[in-house]
């Protein structure tokens, strides 16, 4: 069992972030949706995602680290994670 599950938060938006997040990575899945909430596993990691208004956004101080090993993969992970975001400095998007 995992200890540890990072948390997002999102505007009314969960559903969309476990879809878009599942769809990106392999060995992904979608374990429940509520109204509130969304819990998605990425390659055996949990993630809960919040719908919990505009009161916060997200920003570069919470980071999650991707591992590559070429750079087709770096490529790859970096079109579709930032596609309909922003991209960054240093990897950041």
């Amino acid at each position: 069992m995992q200890k540890i599950t990072p948390f997002l938060w999102f505007d009314g938006r969960a559903e969309e972030a476990a879809k878009f997040y599942t769809s990106i990575f392999k060995d992904s899945k979608i374990i429940s949706v509520s109204p509130m909430s969304a819990t998605f596993e990425l390659q055996g990691q949990k993630f809960m995602a919040l719908n919990g208004g505009p009161q916060f956004k997200f920003t570069e101080a919470i980071s999650f680290f991707v591992s590559c090993d070429t750079q087709e993969e770096i490529d790859y992970f970096w079109e579709k994670l930032s596609a309909g975001g922003e991209q960054s400095r240093c990897g950041w998007l």
